[in-house]
């Protein structure tokens, strides 16, 4: 029986942080599954960094969320994986977001999260206390405020949590992820 992973997103879910990981597992042969609040046609956005002192936003692709919250059973899942964007600041209010984050915690199976995904990891801020982590810089935060040590490189693994700043640090964040995954 082959691998399946979970992608939790949203609307305004950063594009690269989603298409990126989703086709990626895909090339493996590896089931990505991605779940939001409803399943529905997720709007996606682009952030990028173009001399302003913060990144600018732009309208994304459309992708298909599967499944909603409320029908994942992450026990049917190996891994998870948290992009960034706006949508964390909103699916993390989702009262089955925590259930399904914690499973992957609790069981041991890989995480990956990248750069606003760290909002969403507020959700079970006592499986985070003494983690080590990196998230975009505006994260920190938050990142702190669970009890954990923020890391200033751009890709971190702590045990099965692997943490990157943002999109251009997708190809080790993927990588290292993989590598958990036993791929």
């Amino acid at each position: 029986m082959g691998k399946k992973v979970l992608i939790v997103a949203g609307d305004a879910v950063e594009a690269l942080e989603i298409y990126y990981p989703y086709y990626r597992l895909l090339e493996e042969q590896i089931e990505a599954v991605i779940a939001a609040p409803k399943a529905k046609t997720l709007h996606t956005v682009v952030h990028d960094f173009e001399s302003w002192e913060t990144y600018t936003e732009k309208p994304g692709y459309q992708i298909a969320a599967h499944v909603s919250f409320d029908d994942v059973k992450p026990e049917e899942f190996d891994g998870l994986i948290i992009p960034g964007g706006r949508a964390p600041e909103y699916i993390r209010l989702h009262p089955a977001l925590p259930r399904i984050v914690r499973h992957f915690f609790e069981a041991g199976k890989p995480v990956g999260a990248i750069c606003h995904a760290a909002q969403v990891l507020e959700t079970v801020p006592d499986l985070l206390q003494n983690r080590s982590l990196t998230a975009y810089a505006a994260c920190r935060p938050s990142v702190e405020a669970m009890g954990a040590r923020y890391v200033t490189e751009t890709l971190h693994v702590d045990g099965n949590l692997v943490s990157g700043h943002a999109w251009p640090d997708l190809p080790g964040f993927m990588r290292e992820f993989l590598r958990l995954l036993g791929k």
